[in-house]
C-alpha cells in the first residue's frame, strides 16, 4: 500500500472534521480527523464523483 497524504482537516461548525488524502497510485480516502487509520477509499474519481453528488443534494434525504 502507498502512503497516504493527507490534507488539511475539513471543519463544519468547529466539529465534524474530516481529512482527504490521496496516495500515488491515484486512490482517495475520507476519513475522520484523529482516526485516519479508519478511512474510505476508492479510486479519486469515484470519490469526485460521491462528493460532487452530496454537493448536488443527492444525499439529502439522510438527513
Amino acid at each position: 500500500m502507498s502512503d497516504i497524504t493527507w490534507d488539511e482537516p475539513f471543519c463544519q461548525d468547529s466539529g465534524n472534521c474530516f481529512r482527504l488524502g490521496t496516495d500515488a497510485d491515484g486512490n482517495g480516502y475520507i476519513a475522520v480527523a484523529g482516526h485516519e487509520h479508519e478511512y474510505v477509499t476508492d479510486t479519486l474519481d469515484a470519490l469526485r464523483t460521491l462528493i460532487r453528488d452530496i454537493k448536488a443534494g443527492k444525499a439529502d434525504h439522510l438527513l
